[in-house]
């Protein structure tokens, strides 16, 4: 994997303020060593030497950065962002192991079976994962240094999935997302508290906010190559060819035209981006914000996973009602139908009747 950063030590002090490793000096001289683009003669313009998605070609012209531009949002802006808006950002969107494509992910050996690991399953556990949406005297929180590069690097997301596009959004590494940052001044470079707080929300011990979900990448800029994914009509989404796609096609000659893909493979950088919407959203609670969505890094949506609804029903499709649905049911009868979060599940997650367990 060309590029591409690798974890080589342990992240200090992970849970108290922002720790300046080697791993968030890499992530630095990244941002800073991808290839300078070279500048279009005729025009004056930086261009990009690889544009995988496409950018270009809608009709967004990059322009020469100057090295400290960043977005240019005060915390009180960020702050008054009203709530809708990272709801929004937080919905979710809507392989077999010896398939997956993942480059940087785990190998297939290396992927578990689907069961956590031996927990304590006492009230406690079963409590957060019932009220998943509450908050515990245990709770882990983002320090209040942090909390104003939450919301910059909030705004920096989406205002990345907005030059790229929703879909192209789903598939982008942190490689190519830094790059874009260099040379799209609608995104901005990003800053060294923002590498450093991407690093700790990726390289953190999950179960230290009380999330039992296995790690399926190990590297940040793991990416997913666009050549193995499918973009599955009318949903805007993708998933990865094989497994998964002929699941999900399955799903839909068996059920009908009632059921919809509302959210396929997903990357590092999407899953970020989800994480820090529904950290934001939940207080600065990151153990509540791993109860609703897998830490970056444990998403099963990175390699196979994908999300399904009723046609028409929007966010409710994200909710427990969705188990109420005549889909869901049918889905229940179908017998192959498996759903990787359960009621009372051992993860320390949320019942996701939505989420199709393929890996």
């Amino acid at each position: 994997m060309r590029g591409n950063v690798k974890r080589r030590d342990v992240l200090a002090g992970i849970l108290g303020g922002v720790g300046f490793t080697a791993g968030n000096a890499c992530l630095w001289h990244l941002a800073d060593k991808h290839s300078t683009p070279a500048a279009s003669a005729d025009s004056g313009h930086v261009v990009l030497d690889d544009d995988p998605y496409n950018v270009m070609k809608e009709g967004l012209k990059p322009v020469q950065i100057e090295p400290e531009t960043v977005i240019r949002a005060t915390v009180g802006e960020a702050t008054d962002l009203p709530d809708s808006a990272y709801v929004k950002a937080a919905q979710p969107e809507a392989l077999k192991p010896s398939t997956a494509k993942l480059e940087g992910g785990l190998k297939p050996e290396q992927l578990d079976k689907g069961e956590p690991p031996v927990v304590d399953t006492s009230t406690d556990l079963l409590d957060k994962v019932r009220n998943f949406d509450g908050d515990f005297v245990d709770d882990v929180y983002l320090t209040e240094a942090e909390r104003p590069t939450l919301h910059s690097l909030f705004l920096r997301f989406e205002n990345a999935e907005k030059v790229i596009g929703h879909g192209n959004f789903n598939l982008l590494s942190f490689d190519k997302l830094f790059q874009y940052g260099r040379n799209f001044s609608q995104i901005g470079r990003f800053t060294k508290p923002e590498f450093a707080l991407i690093d700790k929300l990726f390289f953190t011990e999950a179960e230290n906010y009380g999330f039992f979900g296995r790690r399926v990448t190990t590297e940040l800029t793991a990416r997913i190559p666009v050549e193995d994914t499918v973009k599955i009509p009318r949903s805007g989404h993708f998933l990865l060819k094989g497994d998964a796609t002929s699941q999900y096609e399955k799903l839909q000659r068996d059920i009908g035209d009632s059921i919809i893909l509302t959210s396929g493979i997903r990357g590092n950088v999407k899953q970020m981006h989800l994480f820090v919407a529904k950290c934001l959203s939940s207080n600065y609670n990151l153990s509540r914000a791993s109860r609703s969505l897998a830490p970056p890094g444990h998403s099963y949506h990175g390699i196979g996973d994908f999300d399904v609804g009723r046609v028409g029903w929007g966010y409710a499709n994200f909710t427990d009602k969705f188990a109420q649905t005549d889909e869901f049911k049918r889905m229940q009868d179908l017998g192959y139908v498996r759903i990787r979060y359960t009621q009372d599940n051992r993860f320390g997650v949320r019942f996701e009747p939505w989420h199709i367990k393929v890996v």
